[in-house]
């Protein structure tokens, strides 16, 4: 069990009917994005082509800090606020969206701009599926 399980499982009130499997799902896809992109961006400093991968190198910190920010505010509950929730879920569906398709112009080159794709539109999907279940 993770911890985002076990920290949802133990929260001691209702969580109003959010669906606790999305929800963890998606917390979980959010740090894990989160650090890909990190790890990414510092991969793309270290390549000999570095000039080429500027635009890559800043959708990957602009989409760690937004899914890092996502993780955290899907991880409150208390005072929950369901339209906050949504636009900060639709940011990051949007910002995983323009990494993961940034980042797919250069996997053929680069192993970890594949990795980094793949988690980008794990998260995005999380994203989505955790908005869809909102209502």
């Amino acid at each position: 069990m993770t911890v985002a399980a076990q920290m949802l499982d133990t929260y001691p009130k209702d969580l109003g009917g959010v669906d606790k499997d999305k929800l963890r799902a998606c917390i979980e896809a959010c740090v894990e994005c989160a650090q890909a992109c990190t790890a990414c961006a510092d991969a793309c400093l270290s390549e000999d082509m570095v000039a080429d991968l500027i635009k890559c190198i800043r959708t990957n910190l602009d989409c760690a800090d937004i899914c890092d920010a996502t993780g955290r505010v899907l991880s409150r509950h208390t005072g929950y606020d369901a339209n906050l929730t949504r636009a900060v879920l639709e940011a990051c569906a949007a910002a995983c969206k323009a990494c993961g398709d940034e980042c797919e112009q250069h996997a053929s080159m680069h192993e970890h701009c594949r990795v980094c794709a793949e988690s980008c539109r794990r998260c995005e999907q999380a994203c989505r599926d955790l908005i869809a279940s909102l209502g």
